[in-house]
């Protein structure tokens, strides 16, 4: 898959406040600055049965609402480097309690999942800027219509596509956002897909990087996680 933006594909435990700081400066900003799989919805939102059902993927067809670039407007930090400190042992640990998979297998998942080098996005009105090493491309976008997408275990996903019309070459011609909400909700957290195949990115399904509110310390992701 070729991208403009470079993403390597294949496949937030307390972090301290310093920790916090690490993963702020290496997004690219300070938080100090900034306005205000396993992942929904506002910190402390607490979902109703028919959300959860959602959340996992279960829904129908005539739920699916169109949705606009307001709904992910933000300043937005990447989980993976909380996920390369530690930050989000505790989280991996509580998985493989639960799950089928050793705490150390579960980080490989989402050490695959999560990885990116674009580790801070700023969404304003129609303009989305990626930040790679502390530089920004930005471009302008306009929506694309939405897909629904049946996984393997029978669930279902809805990725949300907007275009590129304007700004830096750099900037990706498709972004698709996926955040296991299918109608008009402010996202507490997404998962983004980007380069300039529109399908081809349908078809990604293990490299999925993250993203939570920049001003979100290790902590409040770890909170959030854990909610869900």
């Amino acid at each position: 898959m070729q991208k403009i933006l470079t993403r390597v594909t294949g496949a937030v435990a307390l972090g301290s406040l310093l920790l916090a700081a690490t993963a702020a400066m290496a997004a690219g900003g300070d938080k100090s600055a900034a306005h205000s799989h396993d992942h929904g919805h506002d910190h402390g939102h607490q979902m109703t049965e028919a959300e959860k059902q959602i959340y996992k993927g279960y829904f129908e067809d005539a739920q699916v609402k169109t949705r606009t670039l307001s709904d992910w407007e933000g300043d937005w930090q990447s989980v993976y480097p909380y996920l390369l400190n530690g930050s989000l042992d505790s989280v991996m640990a509580e998985k493989a309690a639960h799950g089928d998979k050793t705490a150390a297998e579960y980080r490989a998942y989402y050490e695959i999942g999560y990885k990116t080098d674009v580790n801070r996005i700023v969404i304003k009105s129609d303009s989305v800027a990626f930040y790679k090493d502390g530089k920004p491309a930005e471009g302008t976008y306009v929506s694309d219509g939405h897909e629904i997408l049946t996984y393997k275990k029978g669930n279902r996903g809805v990725r949300y596509i907007f275009k590129k019309t304007g700004g830096d070459e750099a900037a990706p011609q498709f972004i698709q956002f996926s955040d296991h909400s299918i109608a008009p909700v402010k996202a507490g957290h997404y998962h983004l897909y980007w380069g300039n195949d529109r399908k081809a990115l349908l078809d990604e399904v293990t490299n999925w990087p993250t993203y939570y509110p920049f001003l979100m310390d290790g902590g409040d992701i770890v909170e959030e996680m854990a909610a869900h």
